[in-house]
């Protein structure tokens, strides 16, 4: 019998297969988000940090019809990219509420009210000390969560790790972001020019028409969002929630079940076998070309459009948009170190270091005290407490809820100290917490 070589051993799969065991690693997106920040702090504080600044300034144009649309490079990562970033939480957000963590009142009310501590307590602490002050504006900022680096920094932690502990922490983090995307809608639009927000939701009832009628192919929710993304653009609505609201029109349900899928891909297995065998160097017939259409059709129709962009823009966002948008938004002059002490970056630091693991414990406590919640299987609450400290690496969302509130302002680099900082002791912390609470030996309950 002729030995036929393992997959993926071509010269080009060779140079690949480092990379790509790297992406598959839960902490990778976390690492990358790490090395983005420090190289935009870096650069920030480097004798080229007057090019770094310019290149973020640097105008871009885009036209359509003769019409022109000029914004800076950090315009069209922070309010371009980040709507891509939104849309996939808020596809997070639907599969969670749909078929997750959040479907059923049992399963949510754990991380639902973890995450309500865990808002409330950092929103609080912050407000306290920014009270009639120029900061107090910035009372949103700790109330974020980044799940990439979160769930990347309990990755690190080793796999001892309860899976429970893992569900909740990305659950957590769902709701958390869910809090956010509200509070931005609420709190952070200035003004609202109600023609293009008329439009705007014009286009969001086309778009839930058209998931009604069975449309399943993205490109027409894409030119649509395009549209919506304009109109609410115009509005004052920040124009990266058009993204959660994309994501919440995209089709939930599958063509076929899985039973019909089974029986399509049996026939056209039995109709591969019966074109008869070819060889690695030899095309497929005919024959080989019509089952594998029937199996790639089938593979497409019992996913749902929310599963296929779910993991095709995942990939996207974690290693490109996200690291991208810290090497524009993480950079702060280090000589302005003494922003430290000022009232936003304390209150930033001492909300998401203090304000995260107190809610998220305080709530989870009185929700299982409360006999409403039970804690995850194999989960301790020494593990609780690790996962709230995690919590406190606020960075992607804390970063973009800070540029809301106080724009290119000294108050900006001073909330950037705040969660830089913040994140750095919260994830540090959280580590050393679980890893000892993991160790052999260690109580169960404790």
């Amino acid at each position: 019998m002729r030995a036929h070589k393992p997959l993926g051993t071509t010269p080009i799969s060779r140079i690949v297969s480092p990379f790509l065991r790297f992406a598959r690693l839960e902490a990778a997106s976390g690492v990358l988000l790490l090395l983005a920040s420090a190289a935009a702090l870096i650069l920030a504080n480097s004798p080229w940090s007057g090019a770094w600044a310019a290149l973020w300034h640097a105008d871009i144009t885009v036209g359509l019809g003769g019409r022109l649309f000029t914004r800076p490079v950090e315009f069209w990562i922070n309010d371009g990219l980040m709507t891509v970033f939104f849309f996939v939480v808020g596809l997070e957000i639907k599969r969670e509420i749909l078929v997750g963590e959040l479907s059923s009142p049992r399963k949510a009310v754990l991380p639902a009210a973890a995450a309500l501590g865990g808002m409330a307590a950092p929103a609080a602490i912050y407000a306290l000390l920014n009270l009639g002050g120029p900061g107090a504006p910035g009372w949103a900022i700790p109330m974020a969560t980044d799940i990439a680096f979160a769930l990347g920094v309990l990755a690190l932690v080793g796999a001892a790790v309860p899976a429970g502990l893992k569900v909740f922490l990305a659950a957590l983090a769902i709701v958390d972001d869910l809090g956010a995307v509200l509070v931005i809608a609420i709190f952070y639009t200035e003004r609202i020019w109600w023609p293009a927000l008329g439009a705007g939701a014009l286009v969001l009832g086309v778009l839930a028409a058209a998931n009604l009628l069975g449309v399943r192919r993205p490109l027409p929710y894409a030119l649509l969002g395009v549209v919506l993304w304009a109109a609410m653009l115009s509005s004052g609505v920040h124009a990266t929630l058009t993204g959660v609201l994309l994501a919440l029109t995209l089709p939930a349900r599958a063509r076929i079940d899985t039973g019909r899928f089974l029986r399509i891909c049996a026939e056209a297995l039995r109709q591969f076998r019966a074109a008869g065998p070819s060889r690695e160097d030899e095309p497929t017939n005919e024959g080989h070309h019509a089952a594998l259409a029937a199996l790639e059709d089938a593979s497409e129709a019992v996913q749902t459009p929310l599963q296929r962009l779910e993991r095709l823009l995942h990939g996207w966002v974690v290693f490109a948009i996200m690291p991208l948008f810290a090497l524009a938004n993480a950079g702060v002059r280090l000589e302005g170190a003494a922003g430290f002490g000022k009232p936003a970056a304390v209150g930033v630091l001492l909300g998401l270091v203090v304000g995260k693991p107190l809610g998220i414990l305080l709530l989870s406590w009185a929700a299982v005290r409360l006999g409403i919640a039970d804690l995850p299987k194999g989960v301790a609450w020494t593990h609780l407490a690790g996962a709230g400290m995690l919590a406190g690496i606020g960075f992607t969302m804390s970063l973009f809820v800070a540029g809301l509130a106080f724009g290119a302002t000294p108050l900006l680099d001073q909330a950037k100290l705040g969660i830089l900082g913040a994140s750095a002791f919260s994830g540090v912390a959280g580590g050393i917490t679980l890893r000892r609470a993991l160790r052999p030996g260690m109580p169960k309950g404790a």
